[in-house]
């Protein structure tokens, strides 16, 4: 089954050809600020990439007529539980409505849409951001007007645990449960249960774990006299929250890797705060073990992150004694929304019907 995968993201498109789950194709289509100046909004740049697209297929001698299916990103759209997603009107529609939040990754529906319907195949969707499983008492806060919502690395931690259930314990994802910590620029930790992730911190709304450019969860009373102080304006401090918050605040760059190496070379500062993310991080391990009430199968470590071992390793000595902690260094979504797709194609699940 070969499929052609979109990920639009603010400056670029990625693409790629898979042959079942064999990438035969890949090439990120650069988007230059000049470029993208001319569109009032992200929906205005669908016929841009999407001209973009069919001209690096065809450089390439790759024909739609070859493809058994489309598979885009999924965009900003309401919640809706795990799965792939054939993409109909409906979806379209809410994608096109969605002005509160201006994401590159709304046009993955669309162009998986539009590219497919020129040949008469289908186009999904798989995982999006706003994946919602989480159950009743996980939503509830402490007032009535705030409640949890669910934001988080669907994509990645879903397909992870699919891995890791087949890989190291030769089930499928449906019976088992996974703690998973999602580690990159942002970080979410998920708890899967039986295949669904029953609760999980909003990556994107000042929720759990500092990262290298979000604060994560703040002292509530602070950060109510700062709004009030009239020092700053509401987006300055929503970029303290997300994307001048976290590791980006505390020693003015956004690289782990960069702090990782500093840590590790005795600059005190860097060490303290690398292991604070860490120690946070291993605390909301803890927190969503509690929530499988410690009956967990494994803790599953992923993200661009992952690939520190020094890192890793600090949350493993705390967390080793829930479960086996084993390490997904990465996010490869491209593949992650070809396997979606082909389980489809395949018949292994039933496309989900976005209402």
């Amino acid at each position: 089954m070969k499929q052609l995968i979109i990920n639009p993201g603010s400056t670029s498109t990625k693409i790629a050809v898979f042959d079942d789950e064999t990438m035969v194709f890949e090439k990120t289509i650069r988007h230059t600020n000049e470029e993208l100046q001319q569109f009032n909004r992200v929906s205005d740049q669908f016929q841009f990439r999407k001209d973009m697209i069919i001209l690096a297929l065809k450089e390439n001698s790759i024909s739609l007529d070859m493809l058994d299916a489309v598979v885009g990103r999924g965009g900003l759209i309401k919640p809706v539980e795990g799965g792939t997603y054939t993409v109909n009107d409906k979806l379209i529609e809410d994608l096109r409505k969605n002005v509160k939040v201006e994401h590159a990754s709304n046009l993955g529906a669309p162009l998986a849409r539009s590219i497919a319907d020129e040949v008469n195949i289908p186009s999904f969707i798989v995982d999006p951001v706003v994946v919602d499983e989480m159950e009743d008492v996980a939503r509830v806060s402490g007032h009535p007007d705030f409640e949890r919502i669910s934001i988080w690395h669907a994509l990645n931690q879903r397909a992870v645990a699919r891995r890791a259930a087949m890989e190291q314990f030769g089930r499928k994802y449906e019976d088992l449960n996974f703690v998973v910590a999602h580690l990159g620029g942002g970080i979410s930790i998920g708890a899967h249960k039986k295949g669904r992730a029953v609760d999980v911190n909003n990556a994107l709304n000042g929720e759990g774990p500092f990262s290298p450019e979000r604060s994560g969860s703040l002292p509530m009373g602070q950060l109510v006299k700062m709004c009030f102080s009239g020092l700053y304006t509401e987006a300055q401090i929503n970029k303290m929250m997300v994307g001048k918050g976290g590791i980006s605040a505390h020693l003015g760059t956004n690289s782990a890797k960069e702090v990782s190496d500093r840590a590790q070379a005795g600059d005190e500062k860097a060490k303290l705060i690398y292991s604070a993310m860490a120690y946070q991080v291993a605390k909301a391990i803890g927190e969503y073990a509690v929530v499988l009430d410690g009956d967990v199968n494994a803790i599953l470590i992923t993200g661009g992150i992952a690939y520190d071992e020094y890192f890793v390793k600090m949350i493993e000595d705390k967390v080793k004694f829930i479960a086996k902690v084993i390490a997904y260094p990465g996010e490869d979504e491209l593949l992650a929304l070809a396997q979606g797709g082909l389980r489809v194609l395949k018949g292994i699940e039933n496309p989900k019907t976005y209402i």
